[in-house]
């Protein structure tokens, strides 16, 4: 493991193939950790990308650096401790790559600053969909219950559990995807990169705020102001949705061609759920190569 300190953070990333001239880097969601990308790195090293795996803040084995800074899981902060990331470790025009949390991150990094990257991938949770006003149908806001359920005591109270907070999380991964598609060690190991002090602390701050249930933090003022509206991007994006997705239905990341200028490539994947890098690994990979080569 590896560690990089930014304003707030002292972020750990793991790296692979280090001498090689271009870099993809993979940021990961919720609840998950950097190991949900194990399936997916070996074909992006194989094909001579550098790889960069970083820990969102919250989860294992990243930490704040203040005991003071607010442990705010709002969606511009994503967006800004990746683009303080990049800065650290000197990335020029890296290819994000990002699912779920991970995937606000990256669009958030791109609309705040395009010239981040070369080309962004999003898997999972479309662009344009941080609002507290968007649009939901039906559907989607039974698909969010987890949601709600976070902004109740008896919700708050599970997530600060550690044993409940396992059981839940491990219920939400048996909920968005179909089958029995992971082992009880893949549950495990992603889960205990939640074993961290502030991982109850962000989660519950992140979908307790982004629905205007909680306060934001003005540190990142700047930020929101740039993220909406959301602005129109140039550089070349690849959205990627499972079609059986029990968290974030395929319709919420349908229609955002006129969010992008430049080339944008949706493809929305039969039988398959919310994490798609873990279920369809090789797939994820190969479309991945296939849209940077190409952009």
């Amino acid at each position: 493991m590896n560690y990089v300190n930014t304003s707030l953070l002292r972020v750990g990333f793991e790296e692979h193939n280090a001498d090689a001239s271009e870099c993809i880097v993979l940021v990961h969601g919720w609840p998950d950790s950097i190991r949900t990308w194990d399936k997916v790195l070996p074909y992006l090293v194989k094909a001579g990308y550098r790889v960069i795996v970083p820990a969102l803040r919250g989860f294992n084995p990243t930490t704040f650096l203040n005991p003071k800074t607010p442990r705010t899981g709002q969606l511009a902060s994503l967006g800004v401790d990746l683009l303080e990331f990049l800065d650290a470790l000197k990335l020029e025009k890296p290819i994000l790559v990002g699912h779920d949390w991970g995937a606000r991150a990256v669009s958030n990094a791109c609309a705040l600053k395009e010239t981040c990257a070369r080309a962004m991938v999003i898997i999972s949770v479309g662009y344009a969909t941080n609002s507290v006003n968007q649009s939901l149908s039906i559907q989607q806001s039974k698909k969010y219950w987890y949601h709600w359920f976070m902004a109740t005591p008896r919700g708050q109270e599970t997530v600060k559990n550690k044993v409940l907070a396992k059981e839940f999380t491990k219920s939400l991964w048996s909920d968005w995807s179909p089958g029995e598609w992971f082992t009880e060690q893949e549950f495990e190991q992603a889960a205990s990169y939640f074993d961290n002090p502030d991982w109850a602390q962000v989660t519950l701050d992140s979908y307790t705020q982004r629905w205007g249930h909680a306060p934001k933090d003005p540190y990142y003022d700047w930020a929101e102001a740039r993220l909406h509206p959301p602005p129109t991007l140039s550089l070349p994006t690849l959205m990627l949705h499972g079609e059986s997705d029990g968290a974030t239905h395929p319709e919420t990341s349908a229609g955002k061609e006129h969010f992008f200028k430049g080339v944008y490539e949706r493809i929305v994947i039969p039988n398959v759920g919310h994490f798609v890098q873990r279920e369809c690994a090789e797939f994820t990979a190969q479309k991945i190569l296939e849209f940077v080569r190409m952009s």
